[in-house]
């Protein structure tokens, strides 16, 4: 005796699906069900970050040491070079050029260093991100916060640079605070960018060191914009001073060197921090998100 063909025969997959109450394994989730599970995942988020900058350095003799080494070596190299040979300091006594560079370069370096580990988080951590269900964005955001952990350990040494230099602390240094969680917003942002574009195009971490130095250059890490540019046409000088990294340099400059006054930035600055943090938080975010199904496929 056959069987009676099944109530179910006529029915497509689809329509299996949302009768049973089935969903696509890997489905991307909603935009606000993703923030929901990407906050549930605070917790990896910080383990992972320090870990992550734990492990950085622990081949090294002097391990963490190099947090604070390496942008203090660069700075001197950039002292020797712009500072003494190309006079890139002109216009800006010795005391607040030496703590102007080391604060240009520990700050682009926070930036640097976001978008250099970003572009990587995927594409460098296949076989996590082919193991493990949970929000792709935990690992841009993670290495965006191991940066800004190790600018933090840093800033000691900045401080003291400062206080070296004549600029010593007062209320003004309490604006690094905001300056700091604005340029965080913009880091992360930036590194969930390059996560996504590196997780299909692997090779984009060959190029992207060429992208960060050009950009150095051009942000006035090394030099005063206005100065340096003055004989040039003035919309030089604005698109250079408006673009983000130079920003965040010249808020940080601001709050922390006391020979660095206002008449040094460019108008509505704060305004102009807050516009890209949030333009590129948000945008990054967005963009990184359309594509979580796609990450540690193919």
């Amino acid at each position: 005796m056959t069987e009676p063909p099944s109530p179910d025969g006529h029915l497509t997959a689809a329509e299996l699906a949302a009768k049973y109450g089935l969903s696509v394994s890997g489905a991307r989730p909603s935009l606000v069900e993703y923030v929901r599970r990407l906050w549930g995942r605070r917790h990896f988020i910080i383990a992972f970050s320090q870990a992550k900058l734990t492990a950085q350095y622990s081949q090294a003799k002097l391990g963490q040491l190099w947090q604070v080494a390496t942008p203090l070596l660069n700075a001197l190299v950039y002292y020797l070079i712009f500072g003494l040979i190309l006079n890139a300091g002109r216009g800006m006594s010795r005391d607040v050029y030496i703590p102007f560079l080391v604060t240009g370069v520990f700050v682009f370096t926070f930036t640097q260093s976001s978008v250099m580990a970003g572009v990587r988080a995927i594409s460098g951590n296949l076989g996590l991100v082919r193991a493990l269900h949970f929000p792709r964005a935990s690992l841009p955001v993670s290495f965006a916060l191991q940066q800004l952990q190790q600018l933090l350990f840093s800033m000691i040494v900045l401080f003291a640079v400062a206080c070296a230099f004549g600029s010593y602390p007062d209320l003004s240094w309490v604006l690094i605070l905001p300056v700091l969680a604005l340029q965080f917003l913009f880091n992360t942002g930036l590194a969930l960018v390059v996560a996504r574009m590196g997780a299909k195009t692997p090779d984009l971490a060959q190029l992207m060191p060429f992208v960060m130095r050009t950009w150095m250059y051009a942000s006035g890490v090394m030099f005063s914009i206005p100065i340096m540019l003055e004989d040039k046409p003035a919309w030089i000088a604005d698109v250079l001073q408006w673009n983000p990294a130079a920003i965040y340099m010249d808020l940080m400059r601001f709050a922390l060197i006391d020979g660095y006054g206002s008449e040094n930035l460019p108008p509505h600055v704060w305004a102009v921090a807050l516009g890209w943090a949030l333009l590129t938080a948000v945008g990054g975010f967005v963009y990184f998100w359309k594509a979580e199904e796609r990450y540690g496929r193919g």
